[in-house]
């Protein structure tokens, strides 16, 4: 019995240090880095059923976009488990500086888009200072068969999620700064830029996307999206100053 006591004591005792290793956000095999500027980082995740992430850091603030429905269990830092059911399409802000792991509890793998907001120390001081403004910080608008949601304004950026039918309208709006557009659902999608812009991409731009892919666009510049596919569409954007 002494053996065995000694045994489990030893075994909780390596199973504590594996879970309290700690590596950096690049150095976590379910982190795939695929995109990185002055701006942002962008991480594509996936979490097989029954399996958990390494423990690691978020040094930054962060933007998580869940791609399908999935149930998992949240161990921070010197905190309790927590279990979480999130949606198709789910977008979340986390403010960083904290370690943890995550657990995939349901019978898909969990995947997400992770960005990870690099400025986010001077961001809030410039939005402070009045440097910028955004005109509309929440709102639902009704469009050709689709809708915009701008969901929340954190760090100074702007994140906006946007659903449409086939044929479905984003009507002509101007990005004065940079943008990252994030797939939620595969996208067949034409962007007209106004002809008359002195910069920015000119005429028209047709992408196709599969969920979780994203692509960074430049800014000052007004276009039009349209859903030329045959099903719905939906994604994601996070427009910066």
């Amino acid at each position: 019995m002494k053996r065995q006591a000694i045994f489990i004591l030893l075994s909780a005792a390596l199973l504590s240090a594996q879970v309290g290793t700690e590596v950096e956000i690049t150095n976590e095999p379910h982190h795939h880095l695929t995109f990185e500027n002055q701006y942002l980082r962008v991480f594509n995740v996936q979490v097989d059923p029954n399996t958990q992430t390494e423990t690691h850091r978020h040094r930054h603030d962060y933007i998580s976009i869940t791609l399908g429905d999935a149930e998992i269990a949240n161990t921070v830092e010197g905190k309790p488990t927590v279990t979480t059911k999130l949606v198709d399409g789910d977008v979340r802000f986390v403010s960083g500086g904290f370690a943890h792991y995550v657990r995939d509890l349901g019978p898909q793998p969990f995947r997400n888009v992770t960005i990870e907001l690099l400025q986010d120390e001077s961001l809030p001081n410039s939005a402070a200072a009045g440097k910028f403004h955004w005109d509309e910080e929440r709102g639902l608008d009704i469009l050709n068969k689709g809708t915009k949601d701008i969901l929340f304004v954190k760090d100074g950026v702007r994140v906006t999620e946007f659903e449409l039918e086939p044929g479905g309208v984003v009507p002509l709006h101007h990005h004065a700064g940079p943008y990252l557009l994030v797939a939620v659902s595969d996208l067949d999608i034409r962007s007209d830029v106004k002809s008359d812009e002195p910069k920015g991409p000119q005429g028209p731009m047709h992408g196709r996307f599969k969920s979780g892919d994203h692509k960074w666009l430049p800014g000052n510049y007004s276009h039009t999206i349209t859903n030329t596919g045959s099903q719905p569409a939906k994604f994601v954007t996070m427009e910066f100053p």
